[in-house]
């Protein structure tokens, strides 16, 4: 008798589950947004089972920088690797990424609006760079920054062996560490910026030189401003090109890779696109993501390298379309900061059916970008938001390339795609070239009617070796020393941990959205056209920044170049500097800042503390620079020679 009673439940709640299970499914995928899933270690060419039991990764930063230039013998090492490669312009640098300019060299980098220029000798590492924080380690040499625009809200420090400097201003600044590592010398032409070091803060403000010696204990003077030097000549011609750019009335001007727009393209209005951008000079047979190589850079993945010197800016933001019989570039509208994306593309083809290479084809205006990589709802709101014309319900829609069960009925949104009805859009090359960087525009294979109307896919069919990682750039002729790479900064804050190696890394489930049932390949055809867009409900998202009229605060400089001269600004003594922030618990000044594991390269600057004695010898000094101060500004320099990077070859 309890053997029935016992059978009896054990179908009734087994009848109850049949019921609910539908119910649980359809809630369990409105939560997951995005679906969290995982892609194959970065050395498995198959798939492994998704790992379906870890947390959703941080969104990926928002903003990213750019090497635009160089002269002479400029090496880079990504990340976690132990190889040094020669620079490639216009591949992206993030957290961990190094750069060394060796003797007779010279670099230009840009983080939106920030220009910063290396020296001879040079090295620099990013430790940390996102939406609201820049932190450099300078280990050696000079670094001249050109710093356009700061939210009350941003971080940026320069950090050297025996100190770290904060810019609390726009301006322009200038950070000097001799061979030994043991003198800083932090020049502010306009600005201000504070230097914490020694368990002393110091206030170096618009006029002043001051030079640090020392490592546990700081030494300083105040200086009046030297006369220019060749390199400082340099990046003032640089920084009067820049201010002199027309792109700025289109565009948000802290859109990395702005910069080089004017000289190689020209703006026009097309139709109900608004103002486009044509690049000059391209070859016959130019499209979008041709001429150039893929590389894979964490966290986003697959990121497209552009070849031409004005090839950052128009495959990064904004979208493309084929207007008036050739391709323009539709920037989307104007924010204060739009949000990086690695390549707007969209993959078509793959499986056996298409052959074992791989396609892609750039993503028009209004449409949909959606990410490989993982990220949460806002951000692939807002990196569309920000790049294109397009709303967040349309977003929502393609996003989730829905099966939605309605009354018993289902719909498919299937989006079209404009691009892949105009000729010679799609790109094709085989898959050794995807994988190993090499020059697509060399390696182009064939591309087959059939692909047209092949599935659309948001994820590449390939999975990084070593050489993604490494990127297209030859062997390093020259390197920084190992003395240099390995000494210690002083910093506020505690970066992000150094990022491991690609083989410390082949055993961790890589950041990539993988295809689910509720998110098949559809296939990009005409006929979809008139099929219905159903969407669900939409969530609240984090907006992005609307656009402020003082975005970018104009540095308007003199006609003929000229050494740079000090601006008006209040002078602070040294009582007035602000009162130091009490130390946090891991020892940084800055305590609001996420648990972290201690980063080798760094160590926390000393707790400041209130000393008399050291605050009277402060006054003593500001006293006398302010009565040295000259009566007129310093003597004119002769403006060095313009120097441009020369336009490459197509092959």
């Amino acid at each position: 008798m309890n053997l029935r009673r016992l059978l009896a439940v054990a179908v009734f709640m087994a009848g109850i589950l049949m019921v609910q299970s539908p119910l649980v499914s359809v809630a369990q995928d409105q939560q997951q947004y995005p679906p969290q899933d995982q892609g194959p270690p970065p050395d498995q060419g198959q798939g492994q089972p998704p790992d379906q039991g870890q947390a959703p990764a941080q969104d990926p930063p928002g903003r990213i920088a750019r090497l635009n230039y160089s002269e002479g013998s400029v090496s880079f090492q990504p990340g976690g690797e132990g190889d040094w490669v020669q620079a490639v312009p216009n591949r992206p640098l993030t957290t961990g990424d190094n750069l060394w300019a060796d003797q007779n060299s010279r670099a230009e980098l840009h983080i939106g609006s920030t220009a910063l220029r290396m020296s001879s000798e040079t090295s620099v590492t990013f430790l940390e760079l996102d939406d609201r924080t820049t932190q450099i380690k300078l280990s050696q040499g000079t670094i001249i920054l050109k710093v356009r625009h700061l939210d009350d809200e941003d971080l940026f420090e320069v950090d050297t062996p025996n100190l770290a400097f904060t810019i609390q201003r726009v301006g322009d600044y200038r950070v000097d560490v001799n061979s030994a590592g043991d003198q800083t010398i932090t020049t502010v032409w306009r600005g201000r910026g504070e230097v914490t070091g020694g368990g002393e803060s110091y206030v170096v403000i618009a006029g002043q030189q001051a030079v640090f010696n020392g490592t546990d204990q700081l030494n300083h003077d105040i200086n009046q401003l030297p006369p220019n030097d060749d390199f400082d000549n340099w990046a003032s011609s640089r920084d009067q090109r820049e201010d002199q750019s027309q792109s700025v009335n289109y565009i948000s001007p802290e859109m990395t890779g702005a910069e080089d727009l004017d000289e190689y393209g020209n703006w026009s209005y097309a139709g109900d696109y608004g103002p486009v951008w044509r690049p000059t000079g391209v070859p016959v047979g130019w499209a979008p993501y041709r001429f150039g190589h893929w590389v894979w850079v964490g966290p986003w993945g697959w990121t497209w390298v552009e070849d031409e010197p004005w090839g950052f800016a128009p495959f990064h933001y904004g979208r493309w379309a084929f207007y008036g019989g050739g391709w323009c570039w539709v920037p989307g509208p104007v924010v204060v900061r739009p949000v990086y994306a690695p390549a707007l593309v969209a993959f078509v083809g793959g499986g056996p059916a298409f052959g074992a290479g791989v396609a892609w084809f750039p993503l028009a205006p209004r449409e949909v970008y959606v990410p490989w990589y993982r990220g949460s709802r806002g951000y692939v709101n807002n990196v569309n938001i920000t790049n294109t014309q397009v709303n967040v319900t349309q977003v929502t829609n393609v996003y989730n390339t829905t099966i939605i069960n309605n009354n018993n009925t289902t719909t498919v949104v299937r989006p079209v795609y404009t691009n892949l009805r105009v000729a010679n859009a799609i790109t094709a090359v085989n898959h050794e070239t995807f994988v190993n960087a090499r020059p697509v525009a060399r390696n182009l294979a064939p591309v087959d009617a059939k692909l047209a109307s092949a599935p659309v896919t948001y994820r590449a069919p390939a999975q990084p070796v070593r050489a993604s990682v490494i990127g297209a750039g030859a062997p390093a002729r020259v390197k920084p020393p190992v003395a240099v790479m390995n000494r210690q900064v002083v910093a506020t804050r505690n970066p992000s941990p150094p990022r491991p190696s690609f083989e410390q890394r082949q055993n961790t489930p890589a950041n990539v959205r993988t295809e689910t049932p509720q998110e098949k390949p559809h296939p990009a055809t005409l006929e979809e056209q008139g099929k219905p867009q159903v969407s669900r409900p939409e969530q609240p998202i984090a907006q992005p920044r609307a656009a402020q009229p003082e975005a970018r605060e104009p540095q308007p400089r003199p006609a003929q170049p000229a050494a740079r001269e000090p601006q008006p600004e209040r002078q602070t003594a040294p009582q007035e500097r602000p009162v130091p922030r009490p130390p946090a618990a891991n020892g940084y000044q800055r305590g609001s800042e996420p648990a972290r594991e201690p980063n080798p390269q760094v160590r926390p600057a000393p707790p400041v503390q209130n000393r008399p004695e050291v605050q009277q010898r402060e006054e003593q000094k500001f006293n006398t620079w302010q009565q040295q101060r000259p009566v007129s500004a310093p003597r004119p320099s002769a403006p060095a020679p313009r120097m441009e990077a020369p336009r490459p070859p197509h092959k």
